[in-house]
Order: structure tokens, then sequence, then C-alpha cells
């Protein structure tokens, strides 16, 4: 397993890292459940563009192919398939008055449909 914890001060960018606010947003739905509980980030394939990212809370111990990234206490766990097509990614939680998710600030995303879920790379 590796693990990636983002400071302001480091060098190199890291691979996949995440806001404050979805790092927020982690820490409440792991305290609500009252768990040990694990964010997991993936990429499957299908959508209408291609691929689609998947969110789940488990409580799964990371494998040695999986990267933790850290950031105020929460945990984003990324396997290392997905890793490669998140690379320079930034997992973000926002909330307005129409909806309020997660979404992936993917720089490698060629397409993307409408609702935001569904993307294409071209690798």
């Amino acid at each position: 397993m590796q693990t990636s914890t983002h400071t302001d001060n480091s060098i190199a960018p890291p691979t996949f890292d995440m806001t404050e606010s979805a790092a927020a947003r982690i820490n409440r739905l792991k305290a609500d459940e009252g768990k040990d509980l694990r964010f997991r980030v993936a990429v499957k394939g299908g959508g209408c563009s291609g691929f689609q990212y998947e969110f789940v809370l488990d409580d799964a111990a990371p494998s040695e192919n999986d990267t933790v990234i850290r950031k105020d206490g929460a945990e984003a766990v990324v396997d290392d398939v997905s890793l490669n097509i998140l690379k320079g990614s930034v997992l973000d939680y926002t909330e307005d008055l129409a909806q309020a998710g997660f979404l992936i600030k993917n720089p490698n995303a060629t397409a993307r449909c409408g609702c935001g879920n569904s993307f294409s790379v071209t690798l």
C-alpha cells in the first residue's frame, strides 16, 4: 500500500488530491456511521462516455495495490488502475441549491456527460 499525504509545502504535486471540503464531508460521513470506514474512489467502465466514477464507504483494509490519500484526518483509498486514470485529479465535495455530492476534477477527461459522473479519456 502506498500512502500520500498532501501538505502545502510539498515540492511535487500529489498524484491524486482532495479538497478541504471533500475531507470534511468524508469525516462527517464516518462520524455519522460510527464505524471505522474508508472512502474509496474508483474508475469503472460504463456510463454514457466510457468511464464512470464510483464512491463507496466500506470497512475493508487497503490492499498493497491501493494508495491512501490523507487530508485533515480523512482518507480516500484509490486502486492502482483507477489512480492511473485519475493522475492529477482532485476529489471535491460541493453543495448548492440544486444538488450536493462528490465530484472529480479530472484534467485527463476529454469528454463528460451532462451529470459529470461519466467521462472519457485518451490513454
